[in-house]
């Protein structure tokens, strides 16, 4: 039973900090970005990461999620913020993009 209440509550952290770097990357993104407004939603958005406990985390991806996320709560300066957001972002996109290899081989061998 504690494996699983372990694995809950892996999951609702995992999803809480997933919400608040989405949020923070959004407003980082926009147009018409203000500080104030930033500073505004990610107080906003950072009680309700504070209503999850915090887990131990072993991936790349969700370790990097989490220390964007502090980076965020520190504060800084918007093009820093930005590019660690698309480091962020490609370091998601690795696990599902997979570039084919010797794709000319296998087009050879098939006639």
């Amino acid at each position: 039973m504690m494996k699983i209440s372990e694995k809950q509550d892996r999951v609702k952290y995992i999803r809480a900090l997933e919400r608040f770097v989405k949020s923070a990357i959004a407003i980082l993104k926009r147009d018409d970005f203000k500080e104030e407004l930033f500073r505004e939603r990610i107080n906003k958005n950072l009680t309700v990461l504070n209503k999850v406990k915090p887990v131990f985390l072993d991936s790349s991806y969700t370790k990097a999620l989490e220390a964007f996320a502090k980076s965020v709560i520190a504060g800084g300066d918007k093009e820093v913020l930005v590019k660690e957001a698309n480091q962020l972002e490609k370091l998601k996109n690795v696990k599902t993009y997979k570039k084919d290899k010797h794709k000319k081989d296998k087009f050879d061998s098939e006639f």
